[in-house]
Formats: structure tokens, C-alpha cells, sequence
């Protein structure tokens, strides 16, 4: 629709240069108002306050959203403010789609879902909040869909451009329990990470040993392990706590080292049989590209450019049945 387009023209776009149209793009657009609208929806569906204010009592997670808004408020304006479009809009993009949609929303679900009337409304009112700044920051972009939005959210005011611009406020400036947000975000990805590289089901609990200097931030992250790592139990060691290893699949970041028992991640058998399989294909492969380096003729009247793309699937190959050689080793240790 419109504001698809409108937000398509302006994001990435600098002043005094041509720019290219591309459908592709115009579509990417549609996906992020749909995004927009989905999360918009699900708020709506929780929502069982009339008002909109902000708890006294804030939790990691919406000291850690407010302080990425409070900081999005300020680039945005000065984006603004220098005819920085294209950099603003981008900002607003990244900020709905990364840090409201994929992980706000999921880091308030045990709280929406949980059994404290209080913890579930002030999640919904720190959603909503959040929400109703951004649509703000939003709206000269994207005019329809916020206004719509905005009409169905606690609001005050008669329509959503005339409301206040956000300004930035410094008492929602939380840089500890940002980082300390941060990396419980960082280790929840990179187990994720592992686990899909293992071909681990998302439903499967495994219970992880976390070893790190942060252990007040992975406490008070736990919960967001059990939601969204698949966490049957979670243990928070000190960094210089002696770990044994054995056994366990290991997951660093910058803050933790976190340790999964292999035999809690996979069926070894099953395991053994898929590698099996797989290495099975991979030389039948290798092997018909062998066969095909070692032919004279081929070498002789084929491009170069296809000699040298058969010599670099080669090598891809034999690395791969290096890695499941070396995977198959491992669980039978």
C-alpha cells in the first residue's frame, strides 16, 4: 500500500542522489507493516487496561527496551532535524523489527501468561507504552497504518498526528541493565545457533551450565532460558568455577561459557546413522568430481572458470566429510 511505498522511497535514500526502484524492496515494505500489524494485534489481544502508565516496579527486560527506545528517540530526532531520512527511518525499522517484535514481545510472554495479576499488567502497559512512542516515531513515514494502530490502543488525544513527538528523558537511561540484557540476548542466540547446526528439535529441554563473571545478569535471565533456549534447568557457575567438559557441547560469547550434556541434545544412534548418510552422499560426490578432474580431456576443453568451480566444490566436500568425521568421533567418545 501506501506507506509501503513511501517507506520504501525514503529508507536508504540520501538527499541529492537518484535512486534505483526495485519491487523487491516495495515488498520488504509490505513485510514490515505486516510485522507492524501482527505485533500491534497480539498487544491488543492482551490488553486489558484502559490507560496507559508506566509501572514503578520495571523488570530487566523493560528497563532494557525503554533504554533502546529512550536512546532511538534521540538519534531519530537529530536524524530529523538534519534532513536525515533515510537514517531515521532505518533506525525505526530496526529498532520494531529486532528488538520490539523478535524479543520484547517473547521476553513479556511469561509475564502476560503467568498467574500475577500485577507482573501481567505492567508487562502490558511497558508493551503498549513502547508501542504507542514508536507508532510516534513512525507516523511521518508510515501515516495510515500508525494512525489505525493508535485509534485502537489507549490513547489520549483526538488523532495520533497531533500528538506530542517523543523527547528524549534521561530518568530512562539504563545503560547497566542494558548490557546486562544484552548478554543474556547474546548467549540465547548463540545456543540457538548450536542447537540448529545439530539439527536439534526447538521443543527439546536441555539443562545448561553457565560459567561467567555476570552471574546477577544469567540469574535474572533464567527465565528467558527456560522460554526461549528450551532450558529444563539452568546453572549459573562463576567464570573461574572448574567445569568438567566431558561430554558437553560448549557455547562461548563475550560473557559466559555455556555447557550442554551431548547426550541431553541428540539421539546418538539416529545421529550416527544421519552423519553416515550424509558422508555416504558426500563421496558419491566427491567422487564424480574426482573422476572428472582426473579426465585430460575435461581439463583441456573446459572453461577455466568450470575447472576452477569443480576444484572449489572439491575441497567443500572433503571439508565437510572432515566435519562429520570429526562429529561422529566426538559422539562416540
Amino acid at each position: 500500500g501506501a506507506d509501503a511505498l513511501r517507506f520504501n522511497l525514503i529508507t536508504g535514500n540520501s538527499p541529492g542522489n537518484d535512486m534505483r526502484f526495485y519491487v523487491e524492496k516495495c515488498e520488504a515494505m509490505r513485510n514490515f507493516c505486516n510485522k507492524i500489524w501482527n505485533a500491534s494485534r497480539f498487544v491488543m489481544m492482551n490488553l486489558t487496561i484502559d490507560h496507559v502508565e508506566l509501572p514503578e516496579k520495571l523488570e530487566l527486560e523493560d528497563k532494557w527496551i525503554l533504554s533502546k527506545l529512550n536512546t532511538l528517540i534521540r538519534e531519530v530526532t537529530d536524524n530529523m532535524d538534519a534532513f536525515e531520512l533515510g537514517v531515521a527511518s532505518a533506525k525505526i525499522y530496526d529498532f520494531i523489527w529486532d528488538n520490539y517484535c523478535d524479543w520484547f514481545i517473547e521476553l513479556t510472554k511469561n509475564r502476560l501468561n503467568g498467574d500475577d495479576p500485577a507482573a501481567r499488567e505492567n508487562a502490558q502497559n511497558v508493551l503498549c507504552y513502547v508501542l504507542i512512542e514508536t507508532l510516534k516515531l513512525l507516523h511521518p513515514f508510515m501515516p495510515f497504518i500508525t494512525e489505525e494502530i493508535w485509534q485502537a490502543l489507549p490513547h489520549e488525544g483526538e488523532f495520533l498526528m497531533l500528538s506530542k513527538w517523543p523527547e528524549y528523558n534521561e530518568k530512562f537511561s539504563f545503560p547497566a541493565e542494558e548490557e546486562a540484557m544484552q548478554t543474556v540476548i547474546e548467549a540465547i542466540t548463540a545456543i540457538r545457533a548450536r542447537r540448529n547446526e545439530m539439527n536439534v528439535a526447538p521443543s527439546k529441554k536441555v539443562h545448561y551450565t553457565v560459567s561467567t563473571a555476570n552471574e546477577a545478569s544469567f540469574t535474572a535471565g533464567i527465565p528467558f532460558f527456560t522460554r526461549l533456549a528450551s532450558a529444563s534447568d539452568v546453572t549459573i557457575v562463576p567464570a573461574d568455577a572448574a567445569i568438567d567438559a566431558d561430554g558437553k557441547v560448549e557455547v562461548d560469547t563475550h560473557a559466559a561459557r555455556i555447557f550442554m550434556p551431548l547426550a541431553e541434545l541428540v539421539d546418538f544412534e539416529k545421529e550416527l546413522a544421519r552423519i553416515a548418510k550424509e558422508k555416504a552422499n558426500a563421496e558419491k560426490q566427491l567422487a564424480g568430481i574426482e573422476n572428472k578432474l582426473s579426465n585430460q580431456g575435461f581439463l583441456a576443453k573446459a572453461p577455466e572458470a568450470v575447472v576452477n568451480g569443480a576444484r572449489a566444490d572439491a575441497e567443500k566436500l572433503r571439508a565437510l566429510i572432515e566435519k562429520l568425521d570429526a562429529s561422529a568421533a566426538a559422539m562416540k567418545k
